[in-house]
């Protein structure tokens, strides 16, 4: 392969690779934790939303302690699907790049 064909190719890539990275920032992930809480937040992890069930019952110092650890639940929980869905849709682009030590 010439190195101009080379060069597109690369180039190409990359503008593929900004456009998954772009697409993945812009999706909505959800994460629930107990069925009380559910949380929206973008691939670029800013959370957009908390929603707490309605019929979620608060009696005591103890259940606002259990929604407190089921909303940081569901925050780990999205957190590892934006990593896992980021990894997944990139590992192609970074297996390319570091392909023969061109980078």
């Amino acid at each position: 392969m010439n190195q101009q064909a080379l060069i597109k190719k690369i180039k190409k890539m990359q503008d593929e690779m900004m456009q998954t990275q772009k697409e993945i920032e812009e999706t909505i992930f959800s994460g629930t934790a107990g069925g009380v809480v559910s949380i929206e937040m973008t691939g670029t992890k800013e959370l957009k939303a908390v929603h707490i069930a309605s019929d979620f019952m608060i009696e005591g110092k103890e259940d606002i302690e259990m929604l407190e650890e089921m909303i940081v639940s569901a925050c780990r929980q999205t957190y590892h699907t934006i990593d896992k869905t980021t990894k997944e849709k990139m590992e192609k682009y970074s297996a390319l790049l570091n392909m023969g030590g061109l980078f």
